[in-house]
């Protein structure tokens, strides 16, 4: 049975080469026309020793590759929670009547096109578009309707206050006295520290163990131990491989981006330790294409990094190889996934696969491979620096260390915060995000993202940590809270919800395919009061097939949210009548 594995490993190997420069390739030939059509599949398969079918598979699965046209001036503009909140989709409408072509169209002239996408990461100044690679935000979407509004200041000792040019910078500040992920960019440690010692050392030994004194986990949203997965893949044969994941696709999250554009050396150095540890000599980024700037500094730091000696055949002296290759998404959410994001890595559809085998056994190009968040990783440097008992000291004896927390535009202090595992919801929303700006009034608290949970206002005394939050009916994920205010009606944010879910599955398994897209259908039913107690009554079973038989986290994670929904806006939901307007 060996061989026939190592010959379809092979075949991965000769494809999956190519397969980092495939994306970019389908992005050259929708350039020269706006579309992809059969004829640049045919070529891009000659020219990279593809099937036709695999390259056809890829070009159709991506929403950057959508069917139709892009025109020479393409929009893309959020949908998001937290922009959804924000207006309740009147901005979508505004941007239409503005550029004078509907969402998902492109003008008959070629003029212009409009894209829907589920977020920007800028829900901290909602709602955003990203006009070609200019991004705006705000309620004038950086100017596009008219001047932007002067930044609200903030009086947080220690704040960033952003500059208003297009798009609001994104504020961020710690309380956490000495911090960790923001270590450059608040506490004033430069990068690459850390790194030129280890190589010289070979403390490859060392760093394992700090890392597993640390406690640390993925802050991706899975919370899977770092060192159980680096050590599972340091076991395996050679070759290995790290990949970091700064495919941040949540509606609500924006720490990722926050960390790629403003220290991306921390994040690089992060990964080159892990790649240390595993016996790695090759690192992969893949940054979704939705963050451009994120993209450019991150490929420039990589550069900075090599002529600085970092990076490359044997860094600085020893006999260390190792190097990062930044490879830049194509649209889809699920691609955050762990075996969708390595299909998409190679090039291929990001649709989710069984598992067992796992990555850290059978990952990119079907060798060993150990997957980090980019904000896992940039804890790394600063646990290899202080310890991992340092590390381990703060936060909360079930889950130490500190997160990010991103809080979305509703509240008065919106931004990304560094804060210490266990601290109470209360403590965010109220201590560090002011409430909500006047005049609204908190109905419901997202947790976590569009699979994470919605929570009452009565249920702000929950610590930040994930048995406590799973056991209210909700999921850490990303640690995101976007504010529901209460002018957003019960219907809607179900119509949302059910939205995301139908978009964004990658269709790998019929329970979420299909059930997504019949809960979307329950959701609609709830317009009608005459079917609107049976819509809510058909909920339960589907809900059910979703948790028990989808094939990742994905369905579960939609099934959870919609039951959270249910439970927190119940009353709402169950009065008889027609909603108001809003929704997708």
């Amino acid at each position: 049975m060996g061989e026939p594995r190592e010959a379809f490993v092979e075949l991965q190997e000769r494809l999956g080469r190519s397969g980092t420069r495939m994306l970019d390739r389908l992005r050259r030939a929708q350039a020269e026309d706006g579309r992809v059509d059969t004829e640049d599949l045919a070529r891009a398969a000659g020219e990279f020793g593809w099937p036709v079918a695999a390259v056809t598979g890829s070009a159709t699965y991506y929403a950057d590759f959508a069917e139709g046209r892009r025109g020479r001036r393409h929009v893309r503009v959020c949908e998001g929670t937290s922009c959804f909140v924000s207006s309740q989709g009147q901005h979508i409408e505004r941007l239409e009547r503005a550029l004078g072509v509907r969402l998902g169209e492109c003008a008959a002239d070629g003029s212009v096109s409009l894209q829907g996408v589920r977020c920007l990461g800028y829900c901290y100044d909602s709602p955003a578009v990203l006009d070609g690679e200019r991004p705006g935000s705000g309620e004038t979407l950086g100017g596009l309707f008219g001047d932007p509004l002067a930044a609200q200041r903030r009086t947080r000792p220690g704040w960033v206050e952003p500059l208003k040019m297009g798009a609001a910078e994104i504020p961020y500040a710690s309380a956490v006295d000495r911090p960790v992920v923001l270590a450059g960019l608040i506490g004033g440690e430069e990068p690459w520290a850390v790194w030129p010692s280890a190589v010289v050392a070979g403390s490859r030994d060392k760093i394992m163990a700090e890392i597993a004194t640390s406690g640390l986990r993925g802050r991706g949203g899975a919370g899977f131990p770092v060192a159980k997965k680096w050590s599972a893949t340091a076991g395996e044969p050679a070759p290995r491989y790290v990949v970091g994941n700064g495919d941040e696709g949540d509606p609500g999250s924006y720490g990722d981006r926050l960390l790629m554009e403003r220290d991306p050396h921390r994040i690089l150095e992060g990964l080159a330790l892990a790649g240390f540890a595993v016996g790695a000599r090759h690192g992969l980024v893949l940054v979704r294409s939705e963050y451009p700037t994120a993209a450019d500094r991150l490929r420039a730091a990589v550069t900075q990094a090599r002529e600085a000696g970092h990076l490359g055949e044997r860094v600085h002296g020893s006999p260390v190889d190792f190097d990062v290759e930044i490879v830049v998404g194509a649209g889809s959410y699920v691609a955050g996934e762990e075996t969708a994001l390595l299909h998409a890595l190679a090039g291929l559809r990001a649709a989710v696969r069984a598992r067992p085998p796992y990555p850290t056994s059978h990952g990119f190009l079907g060798r060993p491979t150990a997957v980090n968040n980019v904000e896992t990783l940039a804890s790394v440097p600063w646990i290899v620096r202080h310890g991992g008992a340092a590390y381990a000291r703060l936060g909360h004896p079930d889950e130490p260390g500190t997160k990010l927390v991103c809080l979305s535009q509703r509240f008065r202090r919106p931004g990304a915060y560094e804060v210490e595992f266990g601290v109470p919801l209360r403590h965010l929303v109220n201590d560090l995000g002011g409430g909500l700006r006047e005049p609204y009034q908190l109905r419901a608290l997202q947790v976590g993202g569009p699979l994470g949970g919605f929570l009452t206002p009565g249920q702000l005394d929950l610590p930040l940590l994930t048995r406590p939050l799973a056991e209210a009916g909700a999921a850490l994920g990303h640690a995101s809270l976007v504010a529901v205010d209460s002018t957003v009606p019960a219907a809607a944010i179900l119509r949302h919800a059910w939205a995301f879910g139908a978009a964004e599955s990658c269709g790998a398994c019929t329970p979420c395919r299909v059930g997504a897209r019949r809960g979307l259908e329950l959701a609609e039913r709830l317009r009608e009061p005459a079917q609107a107690a049976a819509a809510l009554a058909d909920h339960d079973p589907l809900l059910e097939v979703l948790n028990v038989a989808s094939l990742c986290a994905f369905g579960r994670g939609v099934a959870c949210v919609v039951r959270s929904l249910l439970r927190v806006y119940s009353d709402e939901l169950h009065q008889a009548g027609p909603t108001s307007k809003g929704g997708e």
